[in-house]
């Protein structure tokens, strides 16, 4: 074995550097704060997010590969589960909401039609109300002409105008009356009745089966009648009983007037049913068709197939 080779007293041995080594470490202790320091800023101030790389999906599914194998059996034919976010629930919160506000919406706009509707029925009925009291007091119609005619011409013309054309005339039931008594004597007197008057009376008492009784047949018990009858506003009646007194040529305008007060008192009950039951063309004041049921009215009812229905079977 060599003997190792003696040193050099001329090249003296070079001495380690121990200070650089201290310097590097503290270099990298320095870079190392300096980099937490950083970190820290912007974790404190929520930029770090920024700065971190986005998680890829190959690295999700390597980084989870071995959890997901082994319940990949159990999760088989499961659906998947999306969570909902905050935003989603509010969108949902929101579609509901609207939901309830269109439906609240359509109540309050099917209330308001039927209240409107109603609305224009009652005062229709006001407006027939009024044209009848303006008839029996014997005056003029004026402004509640033209209501009629806007309300009530296109459900009931020939009505309307039976009514204003009597009020271009009007005749007061009081009015009848007191004409019936002042004809009385005229009426009930046999001696100024006509030929045909006589002889139509003659007519009608051959062809009677059961003759009431004379004292009901009496002039003066056929104007008691009438006068009863126009008390009870029965115009027809009270018309056929004077027609059958002896006298009745001298009550052709008496008998005029009172069919006319009758056309008229049957033209306002028509008006007035109008105004309660009619479904489609009543119209409100501004001329609009009221398309509301009446709440008085009943729905029709359904046809029922009849049990007593014959049917015939070919060849039988």
């Amino acid at each position: 074995m060599a003997d190792p080779a003696p040193a050099n007293p001329f090249y003296p041995e070079p001495k380690r550097r121990r200070g650089s080594a201290g310097k590097v470490l503290l270099a990298m202790l320095i870079a190392f704060l300096i980099g937490a320091g950083g970190v820290a800023y912007l974790a404190w101030h929520g930029d770090l997010s920024r700065y971190l790389p986005a998680r890829s999906a190959f690295g999700q599914s390597s980084a989870t590969g071995g959890d997901r194998s082994a319940t990949a059996g159990s999760r088989q034919g499961a659906a998947p589960v999306q969570a909902i976010t905050p935003q989603q629930a509010q969108v949902v919160s929101l579609e509901s909401r609207m939901a309830m506000l269109e439906d609240r919406f359509s109540r309050l706009d099917f209330e308001a039609n039927a209240a409107s509707g109603n609305a224009a029925r009652a005062e229709s009925l006001l407006i027939a109300l009024s044209a009848r009291r303006i008839i029996e007091r014997g005056e003029q119609l004026g402004y509640v002409s033209d209501q009629l005619k806007l309300r009530f011409a296109d459900a009931q013309p020939k009505a309307v105008d039976t009514i204003i054309a009597f009020s271009r005339n009007p005749v007061t039931l009081d009015e009848l009356g007191a004409r019936l008594e002042a004809l009385a004597p005229n009426l009930t007197n046999t001696a100024q009745g006509n030929l045909l008057a006589r002889a139509r009376e003659e007519l009608r008492a051959l062809f009677t089966v059961h003759s009431d009784s004379p004292t009901l047949l009496q002039p003066a018990a056929r104007i008691d009648r009438a006068r009863l009858m126009l008390t009870a506003r029965r115009i027809d009646n009270a018309i056929d009983e004077v027609e059958r007194l002896p006298g009745a040529d001298a009550a052709q305008t008496w008998i005029a007037d009172a069919r006319r007060f009758d056309e008229a008192e049957r033209a306002l009950d028509l008006i007035e049913t109008t105004a309660m039951l009619e479904p489609r063309r009543l119209r409100d004041g501004s001329g609009q068709e009221v398309d509301q049921p009446s709440p008085l009215s009943t729905p029709d009812p359904s046809p029922t197939p009849s049990t007593s229905a014959v049917v015939t079977v070919p060849g039988a």
